[in-house]
């Protein structure tokens, strides 16, 4: 096993938040890798496709390490997944899966995700961290939903995220 602390921030992405960056900053000053696990999850029905929803990790992760020393944080990285999560993280020889929590209803399903994580793989610990302030009530599906209503997201995603949310909402509409 790895003498490296590793880490999995698993999640859908779709799309990729200030929120997310929040905790992947937070999480990055915690290990000595951090891999952002971007899940296929098919059966959450994304509205990017795995690639599209890498693509914008990868660019916003950039973004985000431009802003701080690598000495203030361990290395970063992005992979996609399509298994179990703790198959993953064997695969990777991470030691533990960071999640976010916005609000008490997040610690419920989160807490049982961990019960069972940690029953298929003892040697997992999952370790929680709360949502910074401003960042409670952000989430990917409201993101979409305000942005389907013709919102402004820009509070809660990059521009780059922002356009690439508008692109694909357009279009679909366009479509018949």
């Amino acid at each position: 096993m790895s003498s490296l602390k590793i880490a999995l921030y698993p999640g859908t992405f779709d799309p990729i938040t200030k929120g997310h960056l929040d905790i992947i900053s937070r999480a990055s000053r915690l290990v000595d890798r951090l891999i952002v696990a971007v899940a296929a999850n098919a059966g959450k029905g994304p509205i990017f496709t795995l690639q599209e929803r890498l693509a914008m990790a990868v660019y916003e992760v950039e973004q985000l390490v431009r802003q701080f020393p690598e000495k203030e944080r361990g290395e970063i990285s992005i992979k996609a997944f399509d298994n179990l999560l703790v198959d993953f993280a064997r695969a990777q020889q991470a030691s533990m899966i960071v999640r976010g929590l916005r609000a008490v209803s997040d610690f419920d399903y989160e807490f049982q995700m961990a019960g069972l994580n940690k029953a298929m793989n003892p040697r997992i610990e999952t370790v929680f961290l709360v949502a910074s302030d401003g960042s409670q009530f952000i989430s990917s599906n409201f993101i979409k939903e305000i942005a389907t209503l013709g919102g402004d997201v820009q509070p809660f995603v990059s521009f780059y995220v922002a356009e690439k949310l508008f692109q694909r909402i357009n279009k679909a509409r366009s479509q018949p």
